[in-house]
């Protein structure tokens, strides 16, 4: 039997964290996108940070990133990768459900690094 402590809650500013570190950690992204576009689209209470875009709903959230990617990346495995990984260390750190996440590539990197 678990014993009644209280509740704990989680800030929606943590699971844009999550996404940010996530994204910035994929191979293939280059940065977020400096501003959410679109803000105010979804219906229901939603929390913004750069390229991140969170909506929840109970225990479940919705996720947009808005990215850069690098030249001569495979723009749909990246995007599908990243979609499978945030989703993954959301339910990991926070045990919330992701209902779906929404890869928007903005972008490509116009110069490569030497």
């Amino acid at each position: 039997m678990e014993e009644d402590l209280g509740k704990v809650t989680i800030a929606p500013g943590v699971l844009v964290t999550i996404v940010q570190k996530t994204a910035d950690s994929m191979p293939g992204v280059v940065r977020l996108s400096p501003k959410v576009p679109g803000m105010g689209r979804l219906l229901g209470p939603q929390t913004a940070g750069r390229g991140v875009q969170v909506q929840v709903v109970g225990n479940q959230a919705t996720i947009d990133v808005y990215l850069v990617a690098a030249r001569g990346v495979d723009l749909y495995q990246m995007g599908r990768q990243l979609q499978h990984q945030i989703t993954r260390a959301i339910h990991d750190i926070v045990g919330m459900n992701v209902v779906e996440v929404n890869v928007h590539i903005e972008d490509i990197e116009a110069s490569v690094a030497q």
